[in-house]
């Protein structure tokens, strides 16, 4: 089935959590792990406008579909990262924007050349790294999608529950998008299924995992797809990826956690 870009466009709005009872948290409070894990999700909501950064020098901005839904995509994210930000505040934890700025300065040269990189390997491929843009951000939106049901299974706090499954409903309609565009764009060139299955083979990782620390990167994958029902979603993701043109066989989401050593 299409993705109906113009409806989506005409229907995004940011996520809603005014009606959301936050008090409780005030009476009910969330543990420290589970605290990490939504400073490291917040933390990485507020950094999107950086992925659409890069993407902004490749082939892909040239597509309006693509660009339209990326705008929207942008703007979905950062509320979500003002809602779970919201959820910090509650707790006593301030997440400000200086920490986040002094967070990518901390990444340098690397940072900044990043779009460099970008640019010049996506303008040698042409076109077709569009479609590896597609799959990637598929990958990445099933892993959110995946997360956020995971954590609200996990910690079982009524508002907070209630707050992960309208984030993650949204992320539902972000892979829809992508997963569309991918298994399009895919199933008509055998390079970029090649070119996809390489890159997602040797240069994926978890969402966050390329700003964040190592240490918090782990406690965050570990906490959520830890244990057996944790792999059964990330089993679940790797299907859907496995799924698409040219990429049977792929495990890039266990193969990641593997070698972090987070056990089923």
């Amino acid at each position: 089935m299409a993705f109906d870009i113009d409806n989506y466009t005409k229907t995004s709005k940011n996520v809603a959590w005014e009606d959301l009872d936050f008090e409780t948290f005030k009476t009910n409070p969330l543990p420290d792990d589970t605290l990490r894990v939504i400073r490291y999700m917040a933390d990485v909501e507020y950094h999107t406008v950086c992925y659409m950064r890069d993407m902004l020098v490749t082939p892909s901005h040239r597509d309006t579909d693509v660009t339209g839904f990326m705008t929207m995509w942008n703007r979905e994210e950062f509320w979500h990262g003002e809602a779970l930000a919201d959820v910090l505040r509650m707790h006593d934890i301030t997440l400000e924007f200086d920490e986040l700025k002094s967070k990518r300065l901390k990444l340098g040269w690397k940072d900044r050349i990043d779009p460099v990189k970008q640019s010049v390997l996506s303008n040698l491929v042409g076109k077709d790294f569009i479609a590896v843009h597609m799959i990637w951000g598929a990958a990445n939106e099933w892993s959110a999608v995946a997360a956020y049901k995971r954590l609200a299974e996990i910690e079982g706090h009524p508002v907070l529950a209630e707050l992960l499954k309208r984030i993650a409903m949204q992320e539902a309609r972000h892979v829809a998008f992508y997963a569309t565009q991918a298994r399009e764009r895919l199933g008509k060139s055998v390079f970029a299924q090649k070119f996809a299955r390489f890159a997602l083979g040797k240069f994926w990782g978890p969402v966050g995992s390329t700003i964040m620390d190592q240490t918090e990167v782990k406690h965050v994958m570990g906490h959520i797809f830890g244990g057996p029902e944790g792999r059964k979603a990330i089993n679940a993701i790797d299907a859907h990826i496995a799924k698409m043109p040219g990429l049977k066989g792929l495990t890039i989401v266990a193969n990641s956690l593997d070698s972090s050593g987070i056990t089923a």
